[in-house]
């Protein structure tokens, strides 16, 4: 009570600290008659004196007032857009490393341009992270003409770009792209075999725009870069039939944890199974030897249990394709990981893929700590306000909207089951469709989509159907959603970034009805035409109350509730907002109240009836914090066992770093040599033993099989005095000879070149082998809980001593491989080229997977994405039928136009 009263006097933390920016939006407004003065050249030239300054001493925050302001002044005149007051504010707590949470239609992408303009002025570059491919290019393009306006370079980083095109875009001052695309860039970059093919530079800062779906929901999933292992689509087949004989007496499922566990007699059932199909060894499922097994009986389980047809997947051409459980997008080219996706192949009785092994993986919670300076903006974040500060130390600052929101948000309404809900949502539609409200409806699934299309066909509503497939249909479809009467069904999270215009979008508009018609009179006229329609559309759409957001279920998330909310009411408009929901919704149905309740509800509503009550509202969202705080902790969870790899991650890439930027690495190979011979000679001559007790033989062998040497060991015996150190000396010299001769053969240059490639070579091998253990350490580490101790310590102690070993074995391979190799006089062997690797986006807890792999080459594993922007490929009939015409018409990461389905590069393209 006290602090409601406080508030009230003297505002919440959150208003004291927007206003104490008014002196600094007063100084912007300064410079304002002075900028409106300049010529543009004088204008653009700004960028040069501002950097002048930097280079003399000045800061960016003494550099702000200005820079704001004449971004402003450069919009102005290239956009047509003058930044509000509230939108420089957002634009000052980016550029402090904040996350500037604005409503929807409040103009974040012109935001985003006064805190990356004032950070790109040191040349270090700036990244601004989208949420797909479709608004990386939008922004760009839209944006980029304030900043080349100004003299800044702009790039952009989309699937299907060449190494060079990558290393282009990063050079900008500007660089705009998914999360997904940079972190797989930095992932690769760190595999490769020289610095000079690296894209990426030194990170500076990064905004992120739609950060909270950036950082929250798509941070429960690594990136991971893996490549194929052995085909093992019988042992699939053979689990497969065996779990399709299991009823469900045989087994515990677990919603909530989307886990599945056999009960004992379901084990019992199922080993008699595995034993007749000849896939058991010994009696007992969990015996050492049938690790493998089980975990493909798991995941199979999981695939025919938990997985459902249409709603998790669909099966299209042969392949099982993802649906994205925030989107409801269809995840062409993406795979489940750890053979998952290769189970519900198996269930579905498709082509079955093989599996992929870890060859690199990082979260995006340690990729974006990279950044010295990291900031994001959204329309939703206060609801994850402490996540943001635990896990990226950013604080979330909420933003005034420039007109007061007049939106109306009605109390949930409640009904049985989902018929009697979607029933009584058609008849509401059409209700509001006839008056001419535009009707945005947000479903949380394709297969709910559907549902509800029939109900409203059966009530005579015309609709579109948002199924999500491609981001710029999508932008365009949503961008009409305000229209008079317009009805859309889409995924709550849709168009995510596209502005709903009551009356229309004229850009979208134009682009669409006048993509054919040139520059001129005629195009003028037809644009001020379609201008003067949208205006009169606006005022009949207001009238019937702007457009009316209903939610056909409530999400996990109250974030994305509120995102679907906020767009409705953009920028002071009138608008309304309700949500429909029943007793079958997964989230009651999981998270809410007890079964006791449910039986209440269901014997005390008739069919058809609706209630509506605070109490049940509260319900819900007591509900939803549950998920809120469950999804935070598996978000912990994920980062704590990351952090334990980042720290290991960070010592391999640096040690790459520093091998490939060395002129020489002899003495590091010599370091390896030196502590292998000792490790040998420590290992057959124990400290404080005797003569008469030491391995001769042993050590006689090692030093055969790893240096490829057979020194007089005994013949050094029979001297008096004689120590393990002096063996260590005598063997360390003859080692060092033998390597000696060899590098004499060869030219100094070479000769560095063969142990740079040895070396990194060694080093990728191992620590691939290193992350497929520590993954099968993960999965099982939980079972010392059991054993009262804690699984997270028990895993660092693990991997610790995993890495050492790991090194160990390094040093050994290294000193190995230059003792056995023999080398002729002739060019220097070439650094092997990667290979196509597949990209997954994987969660390890839920086997969700949020990334498009647009480099699976002759794996033919993935159809290749169709590109950003849509344009559409060329065919063999349009570049002509001989093969050797398409040489320089064709990219080689393109879809070889033969139609194989292979790249071009591994197809005609081949050298």
């Amino acid at each position: 009570m006290f602090g409601n009263i406080a508030k009230s006097l003297f505002g919440s933390s959150n208003e004291r600290y927007v206003r104490s920016l008014n002196p600094i939006l007063a100084k912007i407004a300064s410079f304002e008659p002075a900028l409106q003065a300049m010529d543009d050249a004088t204008l653009s030239n700004q960028t040069v004196l501002f950097r002048e300054r930097l280079a003399n001493g000045e800061t960016l925050d003494s550099l702000l007032p200005e820079a704001f302001a004449t971004v402003r002044e450069a919009a102005r005149r290239v956009l047509g857009q003058r930044h509000y007051d509230v939108q420089m504010v957002g634009g000052i707590v980016l550029h402090r490393g904040e996350i500037a949470e604005m409503r929807t239609g409040e103009g974040k992408t012109l935001v985003a341009t006064l805190a990356t303009y004032l950070n790109a002025l040191p040349g270090d570059g700036v990244h601004v992270i989208t949420v797909n491919d479709y608004l990386a290019s939008r922004d760009s393009d839209w944006m980029g003409r304030v900043y080349r306006f100004l003299g800044l370079t702009v790039g952009v980083i989309v699937p299907n770009l060449s190494d060079d095109q990558r290393k282009q875009a990063y050079a900008a001052d500007i660089t705009y792209g998914t999360n997904n695309e940079f972190g797989f860039d930095y992932l690769r970059d760190n595999m490769k075999y020289e610095r000079a093919s690296m894209v990426q530079r030194p990170f500076a800062m990064a905004i992120v725009d739609e950060v909270d779906s950036v950082l929250i929901d798509e941070a429960r999933t690594p990136l991971i870069i893996s490549g194929p292992t052995d085909d093992k689509s019988e042992l699939y087949m053979q689990v497969d039939a065996i779990v399709k004989q299991i009823t469900p007496e045989d087994y515990e499922k677990d919603e909530k944890q989307k886990t599945i566990v056999l009960t004992e007699e379901g084990t019992e059932r199922v080993e008699r199974l595995l034993e007749a199909a000849g896939l058991l060894e010994g009696a007992n499922l969990y015996d050492f030897e049938n690790t493998q097994v089980v975990h493909h009986l798991n995941q199979s389980l999981r695939a025919n249990v938990m997985f459902k047809a249409d709603i998790d997947y669909i099966v299209k051409d042969g392949k099982v394709v993802i649906i994205d459980e925030f989107t409801g997008r269809m995840m062409d080219g993406r795979r489940w990981s750890d053979g998952l996706h290769q189970a519900v192949e198996a269930k579905e009785g498709v082509t079955i893929e093989p599996e992929n092994q870890t060859m690199a993986s990082i979260t995006f919670q340690n990729y974006f700590r990279m950044y010295p300076k990291l900031a994001g903006m959204t329309g939703t974040a206060a609801t994850e306000a402490a996540e943001f500060f635990d896990i990226y130390k950013m604080n979330v600052v909420t933003i005034p909207t420039n007109k007061t929101i007049q939106r109306v948000d009605e109390e949930d309404e409640f009904y049985k089951d989902t018929q009697d809900k979607f029933r009584a949502i058609a008849k509401r539609i059409r209700q509001h469709a006839e008056k001419g409200q535009p009707v945005l409806v947000g479903t949380v699934s394709i297969e709910k989509s559907e549902m509800l299309s029939e109900f409203l066909r059966q009530e005579g509503v015309d609709h579109s159907v948002l199924n999500a497939r491609y981001h710029e249909q999508e932008a365009h479809i949503v961008a009409q959603a305000g229209r008079l009467g317009a009805v859309t069904i889409a995924t709550n999270m849709a168009g995510r970034g596209t502005d709903i215009q009551l009356g229309g979008n004229l850009e979208f508009r134009v682009e669409d009805e006048l993509a054919g018609m040139p520059d001129g009179p005629e195009r003028d006229a037809a644009i001020e035409q379609i201008k003067a329609e949208i205006a009169a559309e606006k005022e009949r759409v207001l009238e019937a109350g702007g457009l009316f957001v209903l939610g056909t279920e409530r999400h996990e998330s109250r974030r994305i509730d509120n995102q679907l909310r906020g767009r409705s009411g953009r920028q002071g408009d009138p608008g309304l907002s309700r949500f429909y929901l029943s007793l079958d919704d997964d989230l009651l149905r999981i998270f809410g109240p007890d079964t006791l309740f449910a039986r209440m509800m269901r014997n005390n509503i008739d069919d058809g009836e609706a209630i509506g009550s605070k109490w049940l509202t509260k319900a819900i969202e007591t509900a939803q914090k549950k998920v809120e705080a469950r999804n935070y902790d598996i978000r912990k969870q994920v980062v704590e066992y990351d952090d334990v790899m980042n720290d290991q991650r960070k010592v391999i890439y640096e040690q790459r770093a520093d091998i490939m930027d060395a002129e020489t690495v002899g003495d590091v190979v010599e370091d390896m040599r030196a502590e292998t011979v000792n490790a040998i000679v420590g290992e057959a001559c124990p400290v404080g033993s005797y003569p008469e007790q030491w391995n001769v033989e042993g050590m006689k062998d090692r030093l055969a099989d790893v240096l490829n040497l057979t020194p007089p060991i005994d013949r050094w015996l029979e001297e008096d005095a004689v120590d393990p150190e002096m063996i260590t000396e005598r063997v360390q010299a003859e080692a060092d000879a033998m390597v000696a001769a060899k590098a004499a053969d060869l030219e100094p240059e070479t000769w560095t070149q063969v142990e740079k490639s040895i070396l990194l070579q060694n080093l990728d091998h191992h620590w691939k082998e290193h992350l497929a253990t520590l993954d099968a350490l993960r999965q099982v580490v939980h079972l010392r809980a059991y054993a009262q101790k804690t699984p997270i310590n028990e895993y660092k102690q693990e991997a610790f001593a995993l890495f050492q070993r790991m090194l160990d074995n390094i040093r050994e391979d290294v000193t190995k491989t230059i003792a056995h190799a023999q080398f002729q006089l002739q060019a220097p062997p070439p650094l092997p080229d990667l290979p196509d690797f597949i990209t997954t986006h994987f969660d390890p807890f839920s086997g969700e997977d949020n990334s498009a792999d647009v480099d699976a080459g002759t794996l033919g594993l993935i159809q290749t994405q169709m590109p950003p922007m849509q344009i559409p490929q060329p065919t063999g009939a349009e570049l002509g039928e001989d093969p050797e015409s398409w040489k320089g018409m064709v990219s080689r990461n393109s879809p070889c136009p033969c139609g194989s389905g292979r790249k071009y590069k591994h197809c005609h393209g081949a050298v």
